[in-house]
């Protein structure tokens, strides 16, 4: 079995591409996998570190604020539509797929065009509520269209052919145990609050967590975990301004970045993120109720979609940033724990969304594909 993959531009299309090609060989140990990324692209240095063959098109995307300098960078990307094209057409005639996989992202629109112009069996999977431009247009010709949530196919071309599989979820966040991690992270009986903004820390989720972090070590109702990332190096100095001396407080651990993060998951009675459709789906396979904080700056506001597909079924909170501050989030926390039953409630109903058998689903289309080719 030879399988191309096209997907980038953001870990949100890489790592699920890296998900499935990974079930895919182990299911397939002799399969051959080759994956095309945009040329400078994360994935430039993700896919080849996972074990992968990877080739490069030149593409980028449009940018959609107006200015002279991308105007400019939005002539070169039409420009790059169809250069792509042909770089894309060469490498899959090179290559002889017997299938080909898109995840998103723009460099995946030249690749899975021209395979299916080629007519090469083709799937797309779209990780997000509210579908990316390129799988919209790709969905109406793809043999299938994969949905990580049932919301997005109102947004795909009515002639597509879609089915739910989910978003594949981290092996070891399936199997991490809340009583083991609880032990392991040496928490007591108190809740535990586990926060983060993303590997690179977000300002304002920072700030507000902060004015958390200080009401947490004045009454000591919570045990925290937060996780500030690589901009947010500052955000201990501010709390030593609000009084926390983080060396006296046990039950708060500030660090930079959350390695352990499925054991951290399994602990927390609440989590309080962004909505990216990874982070969303391993919160529904660990059941944990949440606060969702949707990042403004992505494209088509795709995740405060995210977050609504959640709420709309009762299994989140929403605080969208225009309304965060410090007062907005710690009367949000304590509107949650006032009830136990509200938290648990939320925690049931994010559990009731898991799709935790999403890469088996995934493979099962892709062989079904495969089959009906022949």
């Amino acid at each position: 079995m030879r399988v191309l993959f096209a997907g980038g531009g953001t870990a949100g299309h890489i790592n699920p591409a890296l998900a499935i090609a990974g079930y895919l060989r182990e299911k397939e140990p002799d399969a051959q996998i080759l994956y095309i990324g945009a040329k400078g692209g994360m994935e430039e240095r993700l896919v080849p570190a996972a074990g992968f063959e990877f080739k490069s098109i030149t593409i980028s995307g449009f940018q959609r604020k107006l200015s002279w300098k991308n105007i400019k960078k939005n002539v070169k990307t039409v420009l790059y539509i169809f250069t792509s094209s042909r770089e894309a057409k060469k490498i899959i005639r090179e290559f002889r797929p017997d299938l080909c996989v898109g995840t998103g992202g723009y460099v995946a629109g030249p690749v899975i065009r021209e395979a299916i112009r080629l007519k090469i069996p083709s799937v797309i999977h779209e990780q997000n509520a509210f579908p990316g431009m390129t799988n919209k247009m790709l969905s109406r010709h793809a043999d299938k269209t994969m949905l990580a949530v049932a919301d997005a196919q109102k947004y795909m071309d009515p002639a597509a052919r879609c089915v739910l599989t989910g978003n594949p979820v981290r092996p070891a966040v399936l199997r991490a145990r809340r009583e083991q991690a609880r032990k392991s992270l040496g928490l007591d009986g108190r809740p535990l609050i586990l926060s983060f903004g993303g590997s690179l820390g977000a300002r304002k989720i920072n700030e507000a967590v902060a004015a958390l972090l200080a009401k947490s070590a004045k009454d000591g109702r919570f045990q925290h975990i937060h996780g500030y990332g690589q901009y947010g190096k500052w955000l201990p100095e501010l709390l030593k301004e609000k009084g926390v001396d983080l060396s006296q407080h046990r039950e708060i651990d500030v660090r930079e970045y959350i390695n352990n993060m499925p054991e951290c998951l399994a602990a927390a009675d609440l989590v309080i993120c962004r909505a990216g459709a990874i982070t969303l789906s391993e919160l529904q396979a660990q059941g944990r109720a949440a606060i969702l904080i949707p990042s403004p700056n992505v494209a088509e506001n795709h995740q405060y979609h995210n977050a609504m597909a959640m709420v709309s079924r009762g299994a989140a909170a929403i605080l969208e940033e225009k309304d965060l501050s410090g007062a907005s989030l710690c009367a949000k926390v304590d509107e949650l724990f006032r009830e136990k039953k509200t938290i648990e409630t939320l925690a049931e109903n994010a559990a009731n969304m898991a799709i935790k058998d999403s890469n088996e689903r995934i493979y099962r289309i892709i062989q079904e594909v495969l089959a009906d080719s022949k």
